[in-house]
């Protein structure tokens, strides 16, 4: 977190507010359990304002979809053998991710030991991408799995098994196709460059206020102009571009020179000196249209451990992929065209359903 160590750049309110914020990112820090929930915080009518100030004619956003993005949830939890900050990937025993819409879960996976759990809400989430599956009742016995899944039960899969498939797919995300470590990494060196870099740009521009109450809740506020800051979080970065992970070209002055430059506001929220929730008002950001609320809101939460469904169908990569061909491809009559091909040998591209459900 970048503001907390720029306050000795800034004001006297800077310096007492970074320091109350340094320690409640310290405390998190320490937790081996940690939960958030990111939502964002606005309406019906807001969102179909924003979308129709942006979109074509005749591409303009349903009423249902804007309902569905105003409700929807997106809840993260996780639990480390050691305390968050210092835990490496091989640490963790046990996360979780759920997209909460109005009716319920559309995606929920949870890692657990060496089983990976999955389930969907296939007939929301097709109506919400435009691209509708067939319902489950429709398939034929052979999908097995994939039908299993688009009924919305729990599938169970081997862990081991699915990053062994995933470097047998080429740019294939989350499933071992190219892991983290395989890029290049920051060393200790360009680490410090990099915070002294973006500290500057930050202190130089961003300004820290607080308030309080008598029940130990407290607001930090954040507030910067927002092309001017993200210009100069850019610009301070591109000295030391070579030197970081990924290698894509940074945007410049130019490329940012139509952001708007209204101040946004980011208001931190402490509980006894405990960070609960962190809210960015995104309201000003809009050029025509009015919102009555835009915000994007992360709360945070001490959690618990995630555990294993119950009721999970155990399934192996290959009859999950076998299924979705079947059902998709209406090869369940015995003419699937990839039936005696090895998984390995099947054209996916990266961002394909395998490689998105195991983000």
């Amino acid at each position: 977190m970048v503001l907390v160590g720029t306050a000795a750049c800034g004001t006297v309110e800077n310096l007492s507010a970074g320091q109350k914020l340094d320690s409640a990112f310290d405390k998190l820090g320490k937790e081996r359990s940690l939960a958030f929930e990111l939502d964002l915080d606005t309406d019906v009518d807001s969102l179909l304002a924003l979308d129709a100030e942006a979109s074509e004619p005749g591409e303009e956003m349903t009423p249902e979809i804007a309902e569905l993005l105003s409700e929807a949830t997106i809840s993260v939890s996780m639990h480390s053998k050691k305390p968050i900050a210092t835990s490496e990937e091989k640490d963790f025993t046990a996360m979780a991710m759920k997209v909460g819409g109005p009716d319920g879960a559309l995606l929920e996976y949870r890692l657990v030991g060496d089983s990976f759990y999955v389930r969907i809400d296939a007939a929301t989430l097709g109506e919400m991408t435009g691209n509708p599956m067939p319902p489950a009742s429709e398939l034929p016995d052979e999908a097995g799995a994939f039908k299993k899944l688009l009924e919305g039960g729990w599938i169970k899969l081997s862990k081991k098994e699915l990053e062994q498939t995933g470097k047998g797919m080429s740019g294939a995300p989350g499933f071992g196709g190219r892991a983290p470590s395989d890029g290049p990494s920051l060393d200790a060196g360009t680490q410090k460059k990099l915070t002294d870099a973006l500290k500057k740009a930050v202190a130089e521009n961003v300004d820290l206020t607080t308030s309080g109450g008598s029940d130990g809740t407290e607001h930090i506020t954040a507030t910067a102009p927002f092309r001017t800051l993200l210009t100069e979080l850019f610009g301070a970065l591109k000295p030391l571009q070579n030197e970081l992970p990924g290698g894509e070209e940074l945007p410049t002055a130019k490329d940012l020179a139509d952001a708007p430059n209204k101040k946004v506001s980011t208001d931190f929220t402490l509980k006894n000196g405990e960070l609960t929730e962190v809210s960015v008002d995104l309201t000003k950001l809009a050029e025509k249209a009015k919102p009555k609320k835009l915000a994007l809101v992360l709360r945070v939460s001490e959690g618990g451990k995630p555990e294993a469904p119950a009721g999970a169908t155990e399934v192996n990569i290959e009859e999950l992929m076998s299924g979705l061909l079947t059902g998709t491809l209406g090869g369940g009559l015995g003419e699937d065209p990839f039936a005696d091909a090895p998984l390995t040998d099947v054209p996916f591209e990266e961002g394909d359903l395998v490689g998105d459900a195991a983000i």
